[in-house]
């Protein structure tokens, strides 16, 4: 088990986890509890649910990625509609909806049950030391397994552990490599082949301040003049790409390698499914 294989695996658990932003049903149930002012009010209350009541501080240095004041915009006042643990039980009620609409016949296939146990049971083997997401998520029951529970429940929460220990995982290489917040959003929009104010996730922020991180990421000769990467700037991104991997096999190491191949075989289908469905 490598850091090769651990990419692998991600690539089949990631679309289970996207159900979060790609189907509608989470954003409806987000709003059934009174979260209807804006997307973001939701996906805060969702995602910092597990934490608790936490100040913006905390949510703004564990998330990492969003630019200065984004969370304050959300963070502590979603949580003066919802308590955080109504918000997580509406968020896993619409995420568990919105799989079983994506995966239609496959979401009652027999093999789905399996497939939950064995991503469990990785998803709750990784030391917690330095994965703070991943921990809060952790505290947080384990739905049962068939015949008791639903295998779709029990599937996708193992998914959001390993996502967000994936998460934790990325933000070490990132800080590790010297990769900002706004930063880290700029170079994958590069290797996207698409410039800064063109990607979704930061085309919002005013174009002097994204070109204000543009020139930062230029003086230290990881972007060019035409606001490209240099090759000092793919070696940066294939650097947080690669520790990031590495970081992430932890979880899989509870399997051994019958295991990890009859997951990946189970997960295949269902992966398949959601990416032609949702367009990932």
């Amino acid at each position: 088990m490598d850091a090769t294989d651990a990419r692998r695996l991600h690539d089949l658990v990631e679309p289970i986890g996207m159900v979060a932003y790609a189907a509608e049903e989470p954003n409806a149930a987000m709003a059934g509890i009174g979260l209807t002012r804006t997307y973001w009010d939701g996906y805060f209350a969702a995602r910092a649910a597990p934490l608790g009541p936490v100040p913006a501080e905390v949510v703004d240095a564990l998330f990492y990625s969003f630019a200065p004041g984004e969370v304050a915009r959300h963070v502590p006042s979603v949580w003066d509609v919802v308590t955080p643990a109504a918000a997580r039980a509406a968020h896993e009620r619409g995420c568990v909806a919105g799989l079983r609409a994506g995966l239609g016949d496959l979401a009652d296939a027999p093999s789905l049950a399996r497939a939950a146990d064995l991503l469990t049971t990785a998803a709750v083997s990784a030391p917690l030391e330095g994965r703070p997401m991943h921990a809060a998520l952790r505290a947080l029951p384990v739905p049962p397994s068939a015949p008791d529970g639903d295998p779709l429940h029990r599937l996708w929460h193992a998914a959001v552990l390993l996502r967000e220990h994936r998460g934790d995982g990325h933000v070490a290489a990132l800080m590790v490599c010297g990769v900002g917040r706004t930063e880290s959003h700029v170079l994958h929009a590069l290797s996207m082949g698409l410039a800064a104010h063109e990607f979704g996730r930061i085309h919002h922020l005013p174009r002097a301040q994204l070109d204000a991180v543009v020139d930062g990421l230029r003086t230290r000769g990881l972007v060019d003049d035409a606001g490209g990467f240099t090759e000092a700037g793919r070696t940066v991104k294939q650097r947080v790409e690669t520790l990031t991997d590495e970081l992430a096999v932890a979880p899989y190491l509870a399997l051994d390698d019958a295991d990890r191949a009859e997951l990946e075989a189970l997960l295949a289908p269902v992966a398949a499914r959601l990416r032609e469905v949702w367009g990932l």
